[in-house]
């Protein structure tokens, strides 16, 4: 007997649900998106003609959306401010959750965002595309496999020239500037290799408006870099920045006892063009595409987004939580991680633990 497939309601239309909604595509066979909420309703009729969506349900309201559409999973595509209450709503209504990166705006939120799930007997999904990129799922394997010996240190970078968001300008609406809204995938990379188990980092940001290096108007950092130790002994530097032009860096290395491995996730296409007019679209970020390009082919797919849908609608089915690293937990401790990180910048000295 065919099991029926995951109904899942879509909260906002813009950039997160687009690379979603990719995913629900090819995972026609497990869900089916019932329903669509944003406040615009030409962007969800943008969305839904993109996808070749039929037999959904429009809102312009979230708390009618979640108990009106008979959905079994919310899927929070917002900006980070407004995860906090959409989880809580979701769970109060008995729904399993779908959240983007970073899980919330303050620890405290996203420990809220946690407990209500365990009370509601609901899965928290905390959606970190890099573990699904494959070439990063390729990495870990020949890591866990002993290719490089025991691993050292890891070094990850993500980077592109500013947020396209207004909600990214302001620490209301974000959070804090790149390192919150970038290096959230590298330090759940790196908490996911340590365990979670971080035991101290020390940090340097830039103090955002004119302290900022490029972007004068934003309230949060434009450059951040932190190292980080580990129980486990493998130490970690992460960089965001958002005055790197050319596209999006998402770049990892991994250094072991004996080897190491080096991991491009946005230029590693297998397409060279150049062009006098300019491409449609190379990559993500990318401020002009004329002269040489790489450009991406099946960037959604090789960013992870389209595996990790697959995967929470996989656990979803059973009822089960996610795997190490896409669990509301793990998205509640690269919050306690960033704001160890800004409380490290901000004291200049090492921020412990204080949870170990």
């Amino acid at each position: 007997m065919t099991q029926p497939r995951i109904k899942v309601l879509v909260i906002g239309a813009a950039f997160s649900a687009d690379l979603h909604m990719e995913g629900y595509q090819r995972c026609s066979d497990l869900a089916r998106v019932v329903g669509i909420c944003d406040m615009q309703p030409d962007r969800i009729d943008a969305l839904a003609s993109r996808y070749r969506l039929e037999d959904y349900t429009k809102y312009s309201s979230y708390e009618r959306a979640i108990a009106e559409s008979g959905c079994d999973v919310v899927d929070i595509c917002l900006p980070n401010f407004l995860h906090h209450p959409v989880a809580l709503c979701a769970f109060r209504h008995g729904k399993h959750v779908v959240c983007e990166k970073p899980l919330a705006i303050t620890a405290a939120q996203a420990q809220d965002m946690t407990e209500a799930a365990k009370a509601a007997e609901k899965c928290l999904y905390y959606a970190e595309d890099w573990l699904f990129a494959p070439a990063v799922v390729r990495a870990l394997e020949i890591v866990r496999e002993g290719a490089i010996g025991d691993l050292l240190f890891i070094r990850a970078r993500e980077a592109h020239s500013g947020s396209h968001s207004p909600f990214a300008q302001t620490i209301a609406g974000c959070g804090g500037g790149c390192m919150i809204h970038l290096g959230i995938h590298p330090v759940g990379l790196a908490l996911a290799l340590g365990d979670n188990r971080w035991t101290c980092v020390t940090a340097d940001v830039t103090g955002g408006m004119e302290r900022n290096l490029v972007h004068k108007a934003m309230e949060g950092e434009d450059w951040a870099s932190c190292s980080m130790s580990f129980e486990n002994g493998i130490r970690a530097v992460v960089e965001a920045n958002y005055v790197t032009v050319g596209g999006m860096e998402d770049v990892i290395d991994f250094y072991g006892t004996k080897g190491c491995l080096h991991v491009d996730l946005d230029f590693s296409s297998a397409v060279r063009c150049f062009s006098i007019p300019g491409v449609s679209y190379t990559i993500e970020k990318a401020e002009i595409t004329t002269g040489w390009s790489s450009p991406a082919v099946d960037e959604k797919y090789n960013l992870g987004y389209v595996g990790e849908i697959r995967h929470f609608m996989e656990r979803a089915s059973a009822g089960r939580d996610a795997m190490p690293g896409l669990r509301g937990i793990d998205g509640l401790e690269c919050m306690r991680a960033v704001e160890a990180i800004y409380a490290a910048a901000k004291a200049g000295t090492a921020v412990k633990n204080p949870n170990l």
